[in-house]
């Protein structure tokens, strides 16, 4: 993979602000060397000593003691009067006073004056090399910062690729291949942006296809009841009999109340897929809540059997979306079984579960794959009287991801479709 422009400006920028940082701690180190006299502590203390010897001599010696001192330590000491030393120009020189100091110092020069105590004398060392504290050397200090490059580069690579990576996954997914997700990050920093992103391009492309499926299954369901009302209308200005009238009239009556019906489960089901409620899982007696679900079917309830293998009746889950999810279930084993439905409550595992079946004519297993999609039935021709919108059991496999497990299909050993609710029991 190439090597991102975003990639060599970050880089080089941080290359380049240590380069900066260190040039700059080297200008306020030595300016700060320059202006502490404690960095003349060993020329000052020599004239210190130098001028103590002095004045402990009669004054005509003084002279030949400084051109002795000089001469023995090879540095360029003299004797001079304060006029003399008042009468140099230092203009062009930086200076600094400690005591009776009196240093002037230019490019790497120093020169020191000191004035001998009670008297008008000057003992000057003239223009020597500046003391200095040691300096890393240069050929150091590019080491050390050939090193930070080295670790600054293998820090930022993986995320310099991460983001290419996502970058190429956005402008792909900008342009319309909804399918593309990012790859998986190499770097920990990125790896939860790549994650999001990932979650939002499945959230929308979901968002996308059941918009689509929307569209395309209500102009299908609206088109029907739509057209007989118009039919029936229509034939309503030529009927003069009223019995026919009626019927007509009837039928109007009907189709307006298929077509509120699907606008009640349409809202039903668009607020379950925008937005999740607030849920309230607490304990609940799984075995009372099946019963009277039994019970509220009572003109069947002579032909649902009851089974409950669970060791404990109370599991956690929200009462009223699980009752709405068991409802579900059992209201369409009865409209697509015989005259047998059973009921088993059974824990597996760490899951509690739910299984509905019917002794009807079963399921096909190509519409296996997506009866819980929302508009799917199983009669192609979306014949009103075979059954619901498609949307119930659409709204189950919602609020199963909602208890974190899922809603599922089979065939049972009675001979037709086995539903299953499965969630964790903790």
């Amino acid at each position: 993979m190439k090597l991102g422009r975003s990639f060599f400006n970050l880089y080089f920028f941080i290359i380049s602000t240590f380069i900066i940082f260190s040039w700059a701690l080297d200008e306020v180190w030595t300016s700060y060397l320059e202006q502490d006299i404690e960095s003349y502590t060993g020329y000052k203390t020599l004239m210190m000593a130098t001028g103590d010897y002095v004045q402990k001599h009669p004054k005509h010696e003084w002279e030949d003691i400084v051109a002795g001192a000089a001469q023995r330590w090879q540095l360029p000491l003299k004797l001079e009067s304060l006029v003399e030393v008042e009468a140099v120009d230092h203009t062009d020189h930086n200076a600094l006073v400690h005591s009776n100091a009196h240093i002037y110092y230019y490019d790497d020069k120093v020169v020191i004056h000191y004035l001998l105590k009670n008297s008008d004398t000057v003992i000057t060392l003239d223009s020597v090399k500046m003391p200095t504290r040691p300096r890393i050397k240069s050929t150091y200090r590019v080491m050390i910062l050939a090193t930070f490059g080295v670790i600054i580069f293998i820090w930022l690579w993986p995320m310099s690729r991460d983001l290419e990576s996502l970058k190429k996954a956005t402008r792909a997914f900008g342009q319309g291949n909804f399918d593309s997700t990012a790859p998986e990050a190499k770097s920990t920093m990125i790896a939860p942006m790549i994650a999001s992103f990932n979650m939002m391009a499945t959230r929308i492309k979901r968002l996308i296809e059941a918009h689509k499926e929307l569209t395309n299954a209500v102009s299908h369901e609206l088109r029907t009841p739509l057209a007989r009302t118009k039919f029936a209308l229509q034939m309503l200005d030529s009927i003069k009999d009223d019995e026919k009238r009626a019927k007509y009239q009837q039928q109007i009556s009907n189709d307006v109340c298929e077509l509120e019906e699907l606008i009640n489960e349409m809202l039903i089901y668009a607020a379950f897929d925008n937005d999740k409620p607030e849920l309230n899982f607490a304990r609940t007696d799984l075995s009372e809540l099946v019963k009277l679900q039994i019970a509220s079917h009572d003109q069947f309830v002579n032909t649902i059997e009851f089974v409950n293998n669970l060791p404990d009746n109370f599991v956690r889950c929200d009462r009223h979306f699980m009752d709405r999810a068991i409802n579900n279930f059992i209201s369409n084993a009865i409209k697509y079984g015989d005259d047998k439905v059973r009921v088993t409550l059974s824990l597996v595992g760490e899951q509690c579960q739910i299984c509905v079946e019917d002794n009807g004519d079963g399921v096909s297993d190509e519409f296996k794959q997506v009866i819980f999609d929302a508009f799917s039935r199983g009669d192609q021709s979306r014949n009103r009287e075979t059954g619901g919108f498609g949307l119930g059991l659409a709204i189950v496999a919602r609020i199963m991801e909602w208890h974190q497990g899922q809603a599922s299909i089979s065939d049972s050993e009675l001979g037709g479709a086995s539903f299953k609710l499965t969630w964790p029991v903790k």
